[in-house]
């Protein structure tokens, strides 16, 4: 857990959790290009109320969100809204990558223990257990979905170097953040995330 989490860069398969107030602003940066952030998020004074993807999809009736979308909790609430963004295209179907998903998706004998375990560690200061990790808010993720059948396809990010994405916080949060550890999100390589908050 880092101790000034104001502005940081988050290791390449990496993560790391800090508070968000509500009010403040954060903004997360794909620093190279091509590479994915998973974002949860926790209410700060109940960390029960977490992040929904199913509520957030379900008010907005897409699967594509951007400027203007509100990231709901499972109780319903608003946790943060997307207030800028210059890639439109990130992902909320597919769950942290786990060593489960690099042993059943890849075949990895001694797989990494992925974003899950990278949020997992992170969050743990705060109270959050395994258990509690949901889908999360996959920051540059670019996964199309089939028209007819509806299979998903994941493909490179449309992130470029220097392209983010700006959160506004609408209740106190706890935030977990990483630098996506699957290969295949990134385009074949592992880059750093950096985040900034702002009042």
């Amino acid at each position: 857990m880092l101790s000034d989490p104001s502005s940081c860069e988050i290791a390449p398969r990496s993560g790391t959790a800090f508070l968000l107030a509500k009010g403040q602003t954060l903004t997360v940066t794909d620093v190279k290009g091509e590479q994915v952030a998973d974002l949860l998020a926790f209410n700060q004074h109940d960390i029960g109320e977490v992040i929904s993807s199913g509520r957030t999809l379900d008010y907005a009736s897409r699967i594509y969100l951007s400027v203007g979308d509100k990231l709901y909790s499972n109780r319903s609430e608003v946790m943060l809204e997307i207030v800028s963004d210059d890639v439109g295209r990130h992902d909320f179907l597919l769950t942290p990558c786990s060593k489960d998903t690099f042993r059943i998706i890849y075949g990895d004998t001694d797989p990494h223990w992925g974003c899950f375990g990278n949020l997992a560690a992170a969050l743990a200061p705060y109270g959050v257990t395994e258990d509690m990790i949901p889908v999360a808010f996959n920051c540059f993720m670019n996964v199309p979905v089939d028209g007819v059948t509806g299979e998903l396809r994941v493909d490179p990010p449309l992130s470029k170097a220097g392209e983010s994405i700006r959160f506004v916080a609408h209740m106190d949060l706890v935030i977990g953040l990483t630098a996506c550890s699957a290969l295949q999100s990134n385009n074949g390589s592992f880059k750093p995330i950096a985040y900034a908050i702002s009042d």
